[in-house]
């Protein structure tokens, strides 16, 4: 698993182009004995094993293969060869984790008396970085679940910060939505010795960014969760010149999809009524990313007791802190029942290379923990044995 991950991680590939990781991943699975199918939503591929006569679950277990347009600065040896491009977010980890669980599932399956039975479907995702529309919503509208049908799904990432060891989830809503907001204020330019004779996009943006913060504190119920941040504004070139027009884009989070419904509308309607209070014209495109993850209370419960056996039963919290992040896994748990798992990959310490102290994922600093490996492919074994044993749905 180390080799592959370091061969993978000097290899990265951007969302949609995963070539070389769909070819490696494809080729070592029909090694191992099991039916594959490649070029699902574009680079995809799900390999399929079949245990006993195939009447029992159908167990889907998912890994994401895509990198970001990052240039890596670890200076380790199997650093990225590509300048511009890092797997800055673990997806290396994460699919070797399957691999090397996929090989053990295949030798055990082959063993004399192996008392599994039912379907292992190992779905390999591209683009899960890209944003809405992903890979994941991309896989499902290719018929990913019609083709290969599942009872539960499970998927599972990597946490800085988090200590090797140990992994957090909970049932329920466990990581946020992300929408895209752009906006775009018509005003009318002048001199700004002279603002009387224009109209001020500017005053309309400062009284939008004053006001947006007042919807998560007044409009969302103080047990819910929400996010609103502007990562973009721009207006004007020069200090004398009230510009035509100012340019806002947002990010909104909501860890419920009735704060994420009620983000929508007051965003929506503020923005629009603060422009018409100051004689301005308003377009905002509200753009829809991934949805709430929410992990089914049944499958989370299966894989909190694998966990326990794999990590110890002081390691794993089963009402860990929801993440604010998002993560596009969440298409496949509207479809399909399921969990995903945060495993620790502790203070991002390097052996080799330049250790920078810790950081999180999308940092050009970051390495995926090589000792994640084993704990990650157990977690699969084991819930694969646990899944595959029972004739009733877990």
């Amino acid at each position: 698993m180390k080799t592959l991950r370091h061969d993978i991680h000097q290899h990265p590939e951007l969302g949609f182009e995963e070539f070389k990781t769909s070819m490696l991943v494809a080729e070592l699975l029909v090694g191992w004995g099991f039916t594959v199918t490649k070029g699902i939503g574009g680079t995809g591929v799900v390999g399929q094993l079949t245990f006993g006569d195939g009447t029992g679950p159908k167990l889907g277990i998912r890994a994401d293969m895509d990198a970001l347009p990052i240039t890596e600065a670890t200076g380790l040896p199997w650093a990225s060869q590509y300048p511009g491009r890092m797997h800055a977010c673990g997806h290396d980890g994460h699919t070797a984790i399957l691999l090397g669980a996929a090989d053990v599932l295949a030798k055990y399956r082959d063993a004399l008396e192996c008392p599994l039975n039912g379907t292992l479907n190992l779905i390999f995702q591209p683009a899960e970085e890209v944003g809405g529309g992903g890979g994941a919503q991309r896989m499902i509208e290719d018929g990913l679940f019609d083709r290969f049908p599942c009872d539960a799904i499970f998927g599972l990432h990597n946490m800085p910060g988090t200590p090797v060891g140990h992994c957090f989830v909970r049932s329920g809503p466990f990581m946020c939505s992300s929408d895209k907001v752009k906006v775009r204020i018509q005003g009318k330019g002048g001199h700004g010795a002279m603002p009387h004779l224009a109209t001020d996009p500017t005053v309309v943006a400062a009284s939008i960014l004053l006001g947006l913060q007042t919807i998560i504190s007044r409009n969302l119920d103080p047990f819910h969760t929400g996010v609103v941040s502007v990562g973009r504004l721009h207006s004007g070139e020069s200090y004398n010149i009230i510009p035509e027009c100012c340019e806002l884009e947002l990010s909104v989070r909501a860890l419920q999809p009735s704060a994420r419904n009620t983000l929508k509308q007051r965003l929506t309607d503020l923005i629009q009524h603060q422009a018409l209070a100051f004689d301005c014209q308003v377009d905002l495109q509200y753009e829809n990313g991934y949805p709430v993850l929410v992990n089914a209370e049944q499958p989370t419960a299966a894989l909190v007791e694998v966990a326990q056996e794999v990590f110890g039963f002081d390691n794993v919290d089963d009402d860990g802190q929801p993440i604010s992040g998002s993560e596009d896994f969440a298409y496949m748990l509207q479809q399909v029942p399921g969990c995903y798992i945060m495993i620790g990959n502790g203070d991002n310490g390097h052996a080799e290379g330049r250790h920078l102290g810790p950081c999180s994922v999308h940092n050009p600093h970051y390495d995926f923990n090589d000792e994640n490996l084993p704990l990650g492919a157990k977690l699969w074994v084991s819930l694969a044995l646990k899944f595959l044993s029972d004739h009733q749905n877990n």
